[in-house]
């Protein structure tokens, strides 16, 4: 793994000042304290998959501490099913479709499917703004610990001129998912050593404005951990069932056990009271390692078990602890929710909306659809999907292209039918209609690139 696993920490901004800036209201000078702000991604982890979702089997007892102290949100989507472009719309508020950054990185080559993929682009441009370039501009210190996956590759000086130093952060390591050989005892998804480098960032800035965004490779494939935690998992009471993998349950017991670690270094701190912590997920698990009960399929769908995710937000003496948000959200929201919350003067373009008087009012969100593009193969066939309110449509692009779009649509009221075994799109053609000319204006918006029928075929 010494190839794969880069450390480059960098320092580049002079020596920050104390988190405090002087802000003009009313005519005074206010003294207002700017929070510090730890994003936690976890990998390839499904919406059910942890204990404050509802497992019965995974133990995860930092992230529901998290959810005991902070909102916990049932409707929380990635904007992809799959890595590089959800984590291209939390940098920057945009959907995979407008960046045309719509598969993994690097890909998928194949090119013996029914239809062709489009010419993507497979990495994040340095045009664009993201999320930490914001935030350093505001006079924090940034740093990214662990997986990055918007370089063109992942390691190795073709990637170096799109690294996290490039796009806003001020520190850095790079790791990725280990290799099938490496040494499951030897942290080999780097869990501890991401949740450990980020526990000393924490303690050096304590003093200083800090935006830290912790990027796990748990509980992405290779399924590794060390035996004797495996060992343990085996032996509790529904190991034997699908949704359920001793594994995994070993390697989300120590990306747990970093959250924790996280967690007590801001108390310790005492930096408590004005830190903001998210947790999230990049996309669904996959189902060929654990079914994602109850919801259907999981990573590389747009069924929700590709795309729904946890998504718990702390936020001491403003989020009241043990809250529930039914509110439909997406990654696309994390920036411009900063952007609110840090009162950014000259916002970048985004496609999602603000959170921020939602977490702080508990007041709902503007009625709005959500959307995703995927217009590639990956465990699943190239789709679209819109969700609004309890509707959620999607098109089969094969269907919609290829055969003239007779069965080209499912229609799932996740209201009463989170699994999508209903499929209503002939029985409510009104709503079918309505939302699949929602979804075309959409993506003639956003300019999305469509597969194409292949010649080769």
């Amino acid at each position: 793994m010494s190839d794969l696993f880069l450390m480059n920490i960098k320092f580049k901004v002079p020596l920050l000042v104390a988190g405090v800036a002087a802000v003009i209201t009313s005519g005074c000078k206010k003294e207002e304290i700017k929070p510090n702000i730890i994003f936690i991604l976890a990998d390839d982890l499904g919406w059910p998959q942890t204990g404050v979702y509802g497992s019965n089997y995974y133990r995860t007892p930092n992230i529901d501490r998290l959810a005991s102290d902070g909102i916990r949100f049932t409707n929380a989507y990635a904007a992809c099913s799959v890595s590089s472009p959800t984590r291209a719309s939390i940098m920057t508020g945009k959907y995979p479709a407008r960046l045309h950054l719509t598969d993994f990185i690097a890909g998928n080559p194949r090119n013996d499917y029914p239809l062709s993929q489009p010419e993507w682009q497979k990495f994040l441009p340095l045009e664009e703004v993201t999320m930490a370039e914001v935030i350093r501009g505001l006079g924090y210190n940034t740093a990214i610990f662990g997986k990055w996956h918007l370089s063109v590759t992942k390691f190795g000086p073709e990637s170096l001129p799109f690294y996290p130093d490039k796009q806003g952060f001020n520190q850095y390591f790079v790791s990725d998912k280990p290799d099938r050989n490496d040494n499951p005892e030897k942290d080999a998804h780097k869990s501890d050593s991401i949740g450990n480098t980020s526990v000393r960032f924490i303690k050096e800035n304590k003093g200083n404005p800090f935006f830290l965004f912790v990027s796990f490779s748990a509980i992405h494939n290779p399924l590794m951990e060390r035996a004797d935690s495996i060992a343990k998992w085996k032996n509790v009471a529904g190991s034997e069932k699908p949704e359920n993998n001793p594994v995994i349950a070993a390697m989300l017991a120590t990306l747990d056990r970093n959250i924790g670690k996280i967690i007590n270094a801001v108390d310790e701190a005492g930096l408590s009271k004005n830190t903001i912590i998210i947790f999230f997920s990049d996309n669904g698990g996959l189902e060929t390692d654990a079914k994602q009960t109850p919801l259907r399929h999981g990573k590389g769908w747009l069924y929700e078990g590709g795309i729904r995710e946890p998504l718990i937000i702390k936020w001491l003496g403003i989020i009241a602890g043990g809250s529930v948000s039914h509110e439909i959200v997406s990654s696309v929201d994390f920036m411009p929710t900063v952007c609110e919350l840090l009162n950014v003067e000259n916002k970048p373009q985004v496609d999602g909306i603000s959170l921020l008087t939602h977490l702080k009012t508990g007041a709902p969100l503007p009625e709005r659809n959500i959307y995703w593009h995927f217009p590639h193969y990956h465990n699943g066939p190239p789709s679209a999907a819109v969700r609004s309110g309890k509707w959620k449509l999607i098109e089969w692009y094969e269907e919609s292209i290829l055969e003239g779009g007779k069965s080209a649509y499912e229609l799932y009221d996740l209201e009463n039918d989170i699994s999508e075994s209903v499929n209503l799109a002939d029985s409510l053609k009104e709503v079918t209609i309505k939302l699949s000319d929602d979804l075309k204006k959409w993506r003639e918006e956003v300019d999305a690139q469509m597969p194409v029928p292949n010649k080769r075929k």
